[in-house]
This record gives C-alpha cells, sequence and structure tokens, in this order.
C-alpha cells in the first residue's frame, strides 16, 4: 500500500471559490506567485518575472506558492514583505511538521480549512490539509 503521496506539479490552481471568499475579504492586488493559467488577478508574478526577487509592499498580496521545496523561501519572503508594508495573505499546505511552518507561518494569522481542497486541475482532493497564513503589516 502506497502512503506517500506527491505530485511532479507543484503550482496547483487555487480553487475559485476560496479565492473569492478571500479576495472579498482583503480587496488584493497582486498575485506573487503565479502563471499565466492559474493566475487570480490582472497583475501577477509569473516564474519568468520571479517574485522572490521583487518588492512586494506596499500591496496587499496573495500567495499560493509551490508546494515543493521552495515553499520556505515564499514563506520566507511573505514574512519579509509584510514586516516592509505588504498584507499578505498564503493559502499553504498545513505541513506543521516543518521547519518552514515553524519559523514563518507560526507568525502569522492562522486558519485551518476544513476537509481537503479541490485545486484547479486536479482530478481529486489534496490528500493535505490546508491553512490560510495572514501577515499583515505592524503585526509581525
Amino acid at each position: 500500500m502506497k502512503v506517500h503521496f506527491s505530485s511532479k506539479l507543484h503550482d496547483w490552481g487555487t480553487p475559485q471559490a476560496l479565492f473569492d471568499e478571500l479576495h472579498a475579504e482583503f480587496n488584493f492586488t497582486i498575485d506573487v506567485c503565479a502563471t499565466h493559467s492559474n493566475a487570480k488577478l490582472p497583475f501577477f508574478f509569473s516564474p519568468e518575472q520571479d517574485g522572490l526577487s521583487k518588492p512586494w509592499a506596499p500591496e496587499r498580496c496573495f500567495m499560493n506558492p509551490p508546494y515543493g521545496r521552495q515553499i520556505g523561501k515564499w514563506m520566507h519572503k511573505a514574512l519579509s514583505e509584510a514586516r516592509n508594508g505588504a498584507l499578505v495573505v498564503c493559502l499553504v499546505p498545513a505541513r506543521t511538521d516543518t521547519n518552514w511552518w515553524h519559523d514563518y507561518a507560526m507568525k502569522g494569522q492562522i486558519r485551518f480549512l476544513r476537509g481537503r481542497l479541490k485545486f484547479q486541475g486536479a482530478k481529486s482532493s489534496a490528500p493535505f490539509p490546508s491553512a490560510v497564513v495572514i501577515f499583515r503589516p505592524g503585526y509581525v
């Protein structure tokens, strides 16, 4: 029986209903980690633009980072940009046993999501729980 789940893709699109709910609350101005096929806003950073190398402040940022080994770099950037004046709302796997979770996610406001998300482009729900981590300027 296979108990380890993995995927060659790390950039699944955010479920539209979840994004709409968050966007209504936070009024995002930029999607900082998107592709042309999964961007949720007209203004976004694609992999070619490398959002990790761009300033985000003072924008109101939505971030659904790649869920692979690079996620720690994205969460570090989100926390840093919030300290510089950006609001950053992150959709991430709830991997509470990882270094990036303890080093970065726990410094934000955490909302655990009920159930398992079905990401755009996926045939079934994710095999892991998800969370929304909010880094507010002035609070991190």
